[in-house]
């Protein structure tokens, strides 16, 4: 389950950090809060447009960090809340999850779907 507090975090705008580690190491790409769409089943989908490296990363070790945030949704202690998403990913070029973002971001060539291990809230 998604926490409701990241759900509006995601129609923010803001900024999405993703973390991998590849064979060459770790990397880092960004993408936008208001790119992500959680499924009913507590997934999240990425659309990836470039992200090649990332998926390089992903195809040698599945895990992945994500942290968002945004200044404009009550947070723990004032203003700003901010999450760390721990979890496994995946790139898939076909199928419902990838028509789902296909049909918003017509530049998509993939969608990376993230099974959420955990979601917590850092501020």
């Amino acid at each position: 389950m998604i926490p409701e507090k990241l759900l509006e975090i995601m129609k923010q705008d803001g900024v999405v950090a993703i973390a991998t580690l590849g064979a060459d190491g770790p990397h880092m790409v960004n993408t936008w809060n208001n790119y992500l769409r959680a499924t009913e089943d507590g997934r999240l989908l990425i659309p990836a447009g470039y992200m090649h490296r990332t998926e390089a990363n992903i195809a040698f070790n599945p895990e992945v960090l994500i942290t968002l945030g945004s200044s404009k949704v009550k947070g723990l202690y004032g203003p700003g809340a901010g999450f760390l998403i721990k979890g496994t990913a995946q790139f898939v070029t076909s199928g419902p999850d990838f028509e789902v973002l296909k049909a918003t971001f017509d530049w998509l060539r993939a969608t990376v779907v993230v099974t959420i291990e955990s979601a917590t809230q850092t501020w």
